[in-house]
């Protein structure tokens, strides 16, 4: 894994399906590396959101990535917690 230059994202939201699948599209292209994903801009927090970084850790964890999010509110921790993915932060 080449930790020298992360991948950074941002997300901002609510995050639409397709910008998801072009992040997904550009995780499964890149040689594994830890990737920052600043996910501040999630506001309102919701199921969009949640199903996005949800995504979002599931094809980093398949292509051996090392995310790391970054930057969440108080509203999108509790809902992660909620659905059992307060691990992802």
């Amino acid at each position: 894994m080449d930790t020298s230059r992360p991948l950074e994202l941002r997300l901002s939201g609510p995050p639409a399906p397709t910008d998801v699948g072009r992040l997904c599209a550009l995780l499964d292209a890149a040689e594994p590396t830890v990737v920052v994903c600043e996910i501040g801009g999630l506001e309102p927090a919701g199921l969009a959101g949640v199903d996005a970084l949800a995504r979002l850790r599931l094809t980093a964890r398949r292509r051996g990535h090392r995310l790391v999010f970054t930057g969440a509110g108080p509203e999108l921790r509790e809902m992660l917690d909620l659905f059992g993915l307060g691990e992802l932060l």
